[in-house]
């Protein structure tokens, strides 16, 4: 039995810096393919789940009978106080089954753009100390509403809930702070019709990321280490 189960949405999107967390504390992690029809398994056989992000959203869920499965895992994660970490749609699945609405934002949040922390966050075990605001890497549509008895961690100009914590074990970060160069040129190329409706120049954005990947990758090890310690 895997210490982590990881649910893969898209090939683009995969846990990146996530994984190097969890294998710099010696934990076991387990894929779940979803995009090359890896079967979303009913019961949670790990210590700890992560979502990770995708195109679909919780209005897709008649559709797409995978993501009420995943919604299952992460009740059982809850109701067995087992770490719980959402990445963009992970984190909308993660607010959609505490009872929080999850709509359409106003207009899409996409590229590099500045996260500024709450002064709940100060206190919070994953998120003190990390450097406030800083510059995170953004791909969303829809947004959500902060559960009832969620903590606010975060906050982007366009975005006011963009990380929450539920009890002591649950996080969801809409933002991308998983990517890596490579995952940002993937995402760039995969979904460049988005950046087009947009008016975005994915190329500008790729060079960025080069800017962008050193600070990006150490606050990325402090806030996902410290989750990956809830596992141990």
């Amino acid at each position: 039995m895997p210490d982590v189960l990881i649910l893969q949405h898209v090939r683009p999107e995969p846990p990146g810096t996530i994984a190097d967390a969890l294998e710099d504390r010696g934990l076991s992690y387990d894929t779940v393919q979803v995009y090359r029809d890896d079967p979303v398994p009913d019961t949670l056989e790990a210590d700890g789940l992560v979502v990770m992000g995708g195109p679909m959203g919780v209005g897709d869920i008649a559709d797409r009978p995978h993501l009420q499965t995943e919604l299952g895992l992460v009740e059982q994660a809850l109701d067995t106080d087992r770490p719980v970490l959402g990445t963009c749609l992970g984190s909308q699945l993660l607010a959609h089954v505490l009872g929080a609405d999850v709509h359409p934002g106003d207009g899409k949040e996409l590229g590099w753009g500045e996260v500024t922390l709450t002064e709940a966050a100060a206190g919070d075990p994953l998120w003190t100390g990390v450097e406030d605001p800083f510059t995170a890497f953004h791909w969303h549509g829809d947004v959500f509403e902060l559960p009832d008895g969620a903590v606010r961690l975060a906050a982007s100009t366009q975005t006011e809930q963009q990380a929450f914590r539920y009890g002591d074990h649950a996080y969801g970060i809409l933002f991308h702070l998983e990517v890596t160069p490579k995952t940002v040129a993937g995402m760039t190329t995969a979904f460049q019709d988005e950046l087009a409706e947009e008016g975005l120049d994915g190329a500008a954005i790729r060079r960025a990321a080069m800017t962008h990947e050193d600070a990006v990758r150490d606050t990325a090890a402090t806030v996902f280490g410290r989750w990956a310690e809830l596992c141990v």
